[in-house]
């Protein structure tokens, strides 16, 4: 029985293909666009877990509804000393900050 080829690649392969190798302007793009991506996701998906609503986590740390909206939505970049407060007067956890070399 011959085997048909695979058309499945990894997402670092299809990145590759399409936006070119680490450390080429197009892919770094994409990647420090899915990294604010990825701390929207994080904050909405914790904000649900917590059964809150964007109107109660933004009173719970003194800004607005709206602000904490456009961070969830990666319209706005937020401080690391915003999401701190966000995340432990917010919502009672802990910011874990990580640099990979």
């Amino acid at each position: 029985m011959k085997s048909k080829k695979s058309n499945i690649s990894t997402l670092d392969q299809f990145k590759d293909k399409h936006y070119g190798k680490k450390g080429t302007a197009k892919r770094n793009k994409l990647d420090a666009g899915y990294e604010d991506f990825k701390v929207g996701a994080l904050l909405y998906e914790a904000r649900i877990e917590k059964g809150l609503t964007q109107e109660e986590l933004a009173e719970k740390v003194g800004t607005t509804k709206s602000y904490i909206s456009k961070i969830e939505n990666n319209m706005k970049e937020a401080r690391i000393s915003t999401l701190q407060k966000i995340i432990e007067l917010g919502l009672d956890g802990h910011l874990e900050l990580s640099i990979k070399l």
